[in-house]
């Protein structure tokens, strides 16, 4: 959530601030929620303090003396306008925090304007795009796919988007995330195992909820959902815990499988490994201070443009506009392959700068040389997400053979330089 003290003391910049993403909100009705919660404090604290002092005299006063008795009537009173004004104080608390959930995270100034995907800016671009050859055509048109790559009977077990991946893609896939969990340990990521289901407090710390509750699975007798991310459960590592500053920045790194409900998706853009309801993804999270934390957006940036050059994958970097980030986002960078076959873009890894809002949500905190509590600010980036490097990977090093090539960096793992089913 934004700093309630920024909104209060400055409405008009904030509303402005908002205005350049593209989510819908009422910031007059929160800013009248948060008058009509202040009110409702003072005036619960107000008749707790007279309930007391009324107490205090009784306990002076003769049991059964007049004075003694008017005073309990007078207790019996006070003690139920107190308790009147108290649920009316978490009422008005409850009102007030359901809408202010609602508010996006502010866009850093650094973002550019911009409402659609073309307002999106390429600041960087890596490798060379293959020219096209009779042989490079989608991956779903590689004539052995469906055999390495089972659609149609991940559809009988499960349903649609949830593919069987088998004997080598098996392998292939399986050294894809050891080699992005191991660069991203030699960068100086602590790996860690996280649960792949968590609770609402933990989707509405990340900002999951309320903006992408449709798109989750969701166990309604547990109030569980799968994760969408590792993001997730990472960042609520740390939830309600104050953090010494000498260990900032923090980074961490896990391998799960994500799953996405993709409602309303489809068309070509979608076919293949394009778009799944599960993948695996290595995600990388950083906890840092207000003054670092763009400077550590910079380099998770650097660190997954480590691994896709390693995989000599081309690649470019997109700045992406104020009207095209996320919700809890302030700033972002997708890094999007090229896929010889599609002769398109692909994304495959999103790096963004929350500043404070996942942590204030959270309440994830430190301490700084003053001993004073501040808000963390969390980071994260996929390093890297499966199904379309997988896809850029066998399209690019496609032979005419129908054999693909793998990158020398996967050779050593895989105990072959190339595969074909």
């Amino acid at each position: 959530m934004i700093d309630i003290k920024r909104l209060r003391d400055d409405p008009e910049a904030v509303r402005s601030a908002l205005a350049r993403k593209k989510f819908s909100f009422d910031l007059d009705t929160v800013l009248e929620l948060d008058a009509q919660r202040r009110t409702a404090i003072v005036a619960a604290e107000q008749a707790k303090s007279e309930q007391n002092a009324a107490n205090k005299t009784m306990a002076s006063l003769a049991k059964g003396s007049p004075e003694f008795l008017e005073k309990v009537t007078e207790m019996k009173t006070l003690s139920a306008r107190a308790k009147e004004l108290e649920n009316s104080c978490r009422d008005a608390e409850e009102a007030f925090q359901k809408a202010f959930l609602s508010l996006p995270n502010l866009p850093d100034p650094s973002v550019p304007d911009g409402r659609e995907e073309c307002d999106n800016v390429v600041v960087s671009e890596w490798g060379k795009c293959l020219p096209a050859a009779p042989y490079r055509v989608p991956h779903w048109d590689i004539p052995w796919f469906a055999k390495a790559i089972d659609f149609g009977r991940g559809v009988k077990a499960t349903g649609a988007g949830f593919p069987f991946y088998v004997g080598d893609m098996a392998r292939l896939v399986r050294a894809l995330i050891h080699l992005f969990l191991e660069t991203a340990r030699r960068n100086g990521y602590e790996e860690v195992l996280p649960p792949i289901l968590v609770n609402e407090a933990s989707a509405t710390a990340t900002g999951q909820l309320p903006d992408k509750e449709g798109q989750m699975y969701a166990d309604t007798n547990e109030g569980l959902y799968l994760i969408p991310t590792a993001e997730v459960p990472v960042t609520n590592f740390y939830r309600d815990e104050i953090l010494p500053a000498d260990a900032l920045p923090i980074c961490r790194c896990a391998y799960t499988p994500c799953f996405r409900r993709e409602a309303g998706s489809w068309g070509s853009h979608v076919r293949g490994l394009n778009r799944l309801h599960q993948f695996d993804k290595v995600e990388l999270v950083k906890w840092t201070d207000e003054t670092s934390s763009f400077d550590e957006l910079e380099r998770l940036r650097n660190d997954v443009e480590g691994i896709l050059q390693a995989l000599d994958l081309p690649y470019r970097v997109l700045l992406m506009c104020a009207g095209d980030i996320g919700f809890p986002h302030a700033k972002q960078y997708d890094l999007e392959v090229h896929a010889a076959g599609q002769d398109r873009w692909l994304e495959v890894s999103s790096c963004s700068n929350f500043t404070d809002f996942q942590a204030r949500r959270a309440g994830i905190r430190y301490r700084d040389k003053d001993g004073k509590p501040r808000v963390v600010h969390t980071l994260n980036g996929s390093g890297l997400a499966i199904p379309r490097v997988l896809a850029a990977l066998l399209e690019n090093n496609l032979q005419p053979d129908n054999s693909v090539r793998l990158p020398k960096v996967l050779q050593d793992f895989m105990g072959q330089d190339s595969i074909q089913f």
